[in-house]
């Protein structure tokens, strides 16, 4: 039977309406499957890491961590080390630092825990874009992430990116919420005490402290406009691993998040299989018309 050219119209004008849903639905899924993927390699490089520590003999460990707070003692001494905005321009162009190497294990220095978030991120030494595409980036110029008195960490990671969500949901944590920092020695805990937004050129509070142990974890804010600073600083409190275990316990909701990808991933099939099959069938009808 011959279609009528209103017939051909109308089949063409429903080709077009999926094809637009099919681009749309793309467009709206891109930053829940890249997400996913994300936190899947996430979850690789955090296991090589661990794994890789293990077999790192002990001896070898300490001679490490000891280099390590010898550069804190520098750090702490303000022994010509400079602190620069990690999003500025000129330490964007820097490449991967070389002053922590006797941290890194399989390329990582450590990676932190944040229960709050559903976070469990690679760190990496250095805050160059190559870096903060990565994961998140310890800031240079500041203490290692080893612990100790007189020592102040900063770690640094993007908000905002499609394709991981690192430290979007920051600005969720509040005073008396916890992170943990896994490195060559150990589990690091800290607490949140304080939240504050800044300039970008206003530095004077990731210095070190005498006689404290902080760690701040530092972000762009405003969400999208990245025109400030979110800083949200903990302070070393005693590590208990059973509160730990605890409270990432909160982890399983990315179970939620897998389910969510292969629904969002399957109803792409489906959506591409009706397209490629009223396209095929639209152009037999054109053929035969």
């Amino acid at each position: 039977m011959v279609r009528t050219k209103k017939q051909r119209k109308w089949s063409l004008r429903r080709i077009l309406s999926l094809f637009i849903f099919l681009v749309g639905f793309g467009v709206v899924a891109f930053p829940l499957v890249s997400q996913y993927l994300y936190y899947q390699a996430s979850i690789v490089e955090v296991a090589s890491f661990d794994d890789g520590v293990k077999k790192i003999d002990k001896s070898e460990i300490e001679r490490r961590i000891h280099l390590a707070e010898a550069y804190n003692d520098s750090v702490a001494s303000g022994n010509d080390i400079e602190i620069a905005d990690p999003y500025s321009e000129e330490e964007r162009k820097e490449g991967l630092k070389e002053y922590a190497k006797m941290l890194e294990v399989n390329e990582q220095i450590g990676h932190i825990r944040i229960p709050k978030i559903v976070e469990d991120l690679p760190i990496y030494a250095g805050s160059s874009e190559m870096v903060l595409q990565r994961g998140v980036g310890h800031l240079e110029g500041t203490s290692l992430p080893v612990g100790g008195n007189n020592t102040h960490a900063v770690l640094t990671a993007h908000r905002g990116l499609p394709t991981a969500k690192l430290f979007t949901n920051l600005d969720k944590l509040e005073k008396g919420d916890k992170f943990y920092i896994h490195y060559l020695g150990g589990t690091l805990a800290y607490e949140v005490d304080q939240i504050t937004v800044i300039e970008p050129t206003d530095i004077e509070q990731l210095a070190v402290v005498q006689g404290h142990d902080y760690v701040t974890l530092l972000t762009c804010t405003p969400y999208m406009v990245n025109t400030h600073r979110l800083l949200v600083r903990g302070h070393r409190i005693d590590y208990v691993e059973a509160i730990e275990e605890k409270e990432v316990s909160s982890f399983k909701e990315n179970e939620v998040y897998k389910v969510l990808f292969y629904v969002t991933l399957a109803l792409f099939i489906i959506l591409l299989i009706l397209f490629i099959r009223m396209y095929r069938k639209h152009k037999k009808v054109k053929e035969d018309a």
